[in-house]
């Protein structure tokens, strides 16, 4: 068994798509549009699916506001440096809401960023 994606709802499907693959340099691996079902998927991942999880972007048309809930925590990135990148997150117009540094009773070294539907993602510098 291998853990193959995680889904996630949003309201702007351009707008996460540009924040994927532009903000953190995530690829499109895959997009279809299911017009019966008013809805399309998008994959987007570091790797293809045969070799690394992704994440599907599920844009439902005409759905304009999702609730977040507060049992999902984030999704963990792991980068060479999480300061680096945080500066180029920031530069490529992308929200740090935690500045990289050693988490809380620990030394990994650890950030956070948000996409636009508000999904946070951790960043965990790697050892």
């Amino acid at each position: 068994m291998r853990i193959l994606h995680t889904m996630l709802r949003v309201v702007d499907l351009e707008k996460s798509l540009a924040f994927y693959t532009g903000v953190l340099g995530m690829k499109l691996l895959r997009r279809t549009d299911y017009p019966e079902g008013k809805f399309t998927l998008a994959f987007v991942g570091f790797d293809d699916e045969a070799h690394g999880a992704v994440i599907e972007l599920t844009h439902n048309w005409g759905v304009e506001k999702y609730e977040l809930g507060n049992a999902f925590g984030h999704i963990a990135i792991e980068v060479a440096d999480a300061y680096a990148a945080c500066e180029t997150i920031r530069q490529r117009g992308g929200r740090v809401v935690r500045e990289a540094g050693p988490m809380k009773h620990g030394s990994t070294v650890i950030a956070f960023v948000e996409d636009p539907d508000g999904y946070k993602i951790e960043l965990i510098q790697k050892k």
